[in-house]
């Protein structure tokens, strides 16, 4: 009997024993520091494209907001691209996209023709000149109808004193010619009579002045 006894002590201290062993594994599995997975790579179903204007139209809006120019378009030249191109971009302010777009010349510098754009603000230089313009109001000159243009920095200060304007001619076509250049100004922004016409719908229906930007 006392065998039996004893028999079942010692199976007793040895489950007990197993127990505790599991729990203390069990304790000693989850205080230890978990490593950390390395991150998967993620990767874009499709390339995420961007705006070549999202950056300069927002800072246009941004310039329209806080001057009380109109919030629905802006008118973008883009001077770097060859002027056999259209570089003259009509964006949509509130649908954020570009509506349509021209040719458009750039200054002669009075050196007969300038297949590159060179940039000055100096009176009777005959260069364009850089910066925020504000379409002012229309007139009929040599070319017809056409809009003062007002600059707005220190690199366009002189146009109305240059009397630098935005009109139509027909020396510009209304489809690109690259790698052909079209012909200069005298530094207006010059463009095809018809975008001209066209141009000039968006600016007699806005109640607001709309911004021109030319830059390179």
């Amino acid at each position: 009997m006392k065998l039996i006894t004893r028999v079942f002590c010692t199976m007793g201290i040895a489950v007990c024993l197993a127990s505790c062993s599991v729990f203390v594994n069990k304790k000693l599995q989850s205080s230890l520091p978990q490593k950390d997975e390395p991150a998967k790579p993620i990767f874009a179903s499709a390339p995420v494209y961007v705006s070549p204007f999202a950056v300069r139209a927002s800072q246009a809006r941004s310039y329209a907001l806080k001057n009380n120019f109109s919030m629905s378009y802006c008118f973008l030249i883009d001077m770097s691209i060859q002027s056999g191109r259209n570089r003259f971009f009509v964006y949509d302010l509130e649908r954020n996209m570009v509506m349509m777009s021209g040719l458009v010349a750039h200054g002669n510098c009075k050196q007969g023709f300038l297949n590159d754009p060179k940039f000055s603000n100096i009176p009777g230089c005959g260069c364009s000149s850089l910066g925020k313009y504000k379409i002012g109001e229309k007139y009929i000159g040599q070319y017809g109808k056409s809009y003062k243009l007002y600059g707005l920095e220190s690199t366009n200060s002189n146009a109305y004193k240059r009397a630098i304007v935005l009109h139509g001619t027909t020396c510009i076509p209304d489809r690109e010619i690259y790698p052909q250049g079209v012909c200069n100004s005298f530094g207006c922004a010059m463009v095809s009579q018809t975008f001209f016409e066209r141009l000039a719908s968006l600016i007699d229906r806005s109640k607001r002045p709309i911004v021109l930007w030319v830059y390179n």
